[in-house]
């Protein structure tokens, strides 16, 4: 059984200390593969000094929404480079919009609209981190796909009520859970987690936040995967090495490596 962890920010420094033995607990867990999202286009070699001694790390380049200020004229071109400049480079991302007390929502959208058609240019998925924006968001990629624009990718993190989870189905993304679906109050992403087909769904720890019941409080790390996926098999009522084998050909599929 191996699983795959679709969501890991190892490049911040609580990993600094420790990165050797956090990676010995993620393969003892069987967590064979690894996707590093990207927060700004400036951690690129730092995460790319990751991959270099983690083999099973593959990663991404893109800007987060909450630092779409940082948005500069030049930005496309270096994310397009950086993400044509190393076969490791698997998704555009983590793009999106996120409008939680947000002031800068039409420039959210901007950056967001630039980093997708990076994405479809290239053939690329995208890693959308979407916080009380999934409206908006999706008439973005509606409006984007009624161009002739193709693009795919999975909603990270996911906490959308079923409603909302349907959209994004509808159109084509994964949906991929993490922590939070363990956590006791957390009804709504459960529902949401029982929405979602075999064949679309993603796991990940999304490390260092937001650990899963019974690490919960703990600093987040990618072994901890394991309870992800643990919890969301029995929530939906398969066998946990099902799941595993399931979940894993999926991220493969939708980020292009081999299991």
């Amino acid at each position: 059984m191996q699983l795959v962890d679709t969501h890991v920010h190892i490049n911040f420094d609580v990993f600094q200390n420790d990165i050797e033995s956090v990676a010995q607990r993620w393969r003892a867990a069987n967590v064979a593969h690894l996707v590093h999202s990207c927060v700004e286009p400036s951690e690129f070699p730092v995460i790319r000094s990751l991959a270099d001694r983690f083999p099973e790390l593959k990663f991404s380049v893109g800007l987060h929404p909450l630092d779409a200020d940082k948005w500069t004229g030049t930005m496309a071109t270096e994310i397009h480079d950086y993400a044509t400049s190393d076969q490791r480079v698997v998704a555009i991302g983590e793009l999106g919009l996120d409008f939680f007390k947000a002031d800068n929502q039409a420039h959210q959208v901007h950056v967001l609209e630039s980093q997708l058609s990076i994405a479809s240019d290239l053939d690329l998925p995208i890693i959308v981190h979407c916080r009380d924006a999934a409206s908006e968001f999706k008439q973005v990629i509606e409006r984007f796909l009624a161009k002739g624009r193709k693009l795919r990718g999975v909603m990270h993190c996911w906490t959308g009520t079923p409603a909302e989870t349907q959209w994004f189905l509808d159109l084509g993304f994964y949906v991929s859970f993490s922590g939070v679906v363990t956590f006791k109050k957390a009804d709504q992403v459960k529902q949401s987690a029982l929405l979602v087909p075999d064949e679309r769904l993603l796991i990940e720890t999304d490390c260092p936040f937001l650990a899963p019941v019974p690490k919960r409080g703990k600093r987040n790390e990618p072994a901890f995967v394991h309870y992800v996926a643990t919890y969301l098999a029995e929530l939906r009522g398969t066998e946990m090495a099902t799941l595993a084998e399931q979940t894993s050909l999926n991220a493969s599929k939708l980020f292009g490596f081999t299991l």
